[in-house]
């Protein structure tokens, strides 16, 4: 018997199966509309409450109730049409969804099977999303390229039973050795790793923060350099002149003395005192 929507018989004739039983008199799940399978999910959910778990009627019970509900999966997924990935992926991920929901749902508590059901159903498919996405972004033509490379390596490592060389690659699939290039510099975005993650295969060794940190010995002349200036603009002119003719100019102290009309043994002893000055300042801050 062909199940049609319009008879108004329908659910009645079904719900007596389902008390009986028997088989429901669907061969198309998908010409059931959402009014009349919403009520035979509660009559179902009713009926499986009732079953033991593992035997046949429960499994057909649990089956019927997926296939009656299938249209929440397609309408969620709807939802994410924006997204990139097909309908029949978004579908089957959905469906998994959809059978954790009718496992976990209780008829008793009062609330309707869809409304509890969207939400799992929806969370599903952004774990999917979560899981499947691309940790850096990158432009779609190189998500694809990254898919070509990827079955480009298997054959050729299949083949020559070693990694393929960039402009092996290219030859293997047309390309020039840029494009092969930059399509496996953005296959290096598909994952991220933790800065905390171990190197080693054997999950030891020295985390990537660890190996990838060194000391910039830049900093350290840049804190120097700011804290430098206020004492050096209390020094006397001369003073000034002298350091920056020495450290800025990398004047000898010979032209120093000869541009200021002073002896280099005057200039050895003034440039003495006023690093002694600013080193003694530099300490006590």
């Amino acid at each position: 018997m062909t199940f049609e929507s319009q008879t108004p018989t329908t659910a009645t004739t079904s719900e007596h199966a389902i008390e009986t039983g028997d088989r429901l008199p669907i061969e198309d799940f998908g010409s059931v509309t959402a009014t009349d399978a919403r009520a035979m999910s509660k009559v179902l959910f009713a009926r499986m409450r009732e079953l033991e778990e593992g035997t046949h009627e429960f499994q057909y019970v649990r089956n019927t109730l997926i296939e009656l509900n299938l249209a929440l999966v397609r309408f969620v997924a709807g939802r994410f049409r924006a997204r990139s990935e097909t309908t029949e992926e978004k579908v089957q991920v959905g469906t998994i969804g959809l059978i954790k929901a009718i496992d976990r749902f209780d008829p008793t508590v009062g609330v309707e099977f869809p409304t509890f059901a969207v939400p799992t159903i929806s969370g599903e498919i952004k774990r999917f999303f979560r899981d499947t996405s691309w940790a850096v972004h990158v432009p779609r033509r190189l998500q694809e390229l990254r898919l070509e490379l990827a079955k480009a390596r298997d054959a050729l490592i299949a083949t020559n039973d070693r990694e393929p060389t960039a402009p092996e690659l290219a030859e293997f699939l047309g390309l020039t050795v840029p494009e092969v290039v930059e399509g496996l510099t953005a296959a290096n975005g598909y994952t991220s790793s933790s800065l905390d993650a171990p190197t080693g295969e054997d999950g030891e060794g020295n985390a990537y923060a660890t190996r990838a940190s060194f000391v910039d010995g830049g900093f350290e002349a840049v804190e120097n350099f700011h804290a430098l200036k206020p004492l050096l603009a209390d020094l006397p002119e001369r003073d000034r002149a002298i350091l920056s003719m020495r450290f800025g100019d990398e004047m000898t102290q010979a032209q120093i003395g000869e541009r200021l009309g002073l002896s280099q043994m005057h200039v050895s002893r003034l440039l003495s005192r006023t690093l002694t000055r600013l080193r003694e300042s530099m300490l006590a801050e």
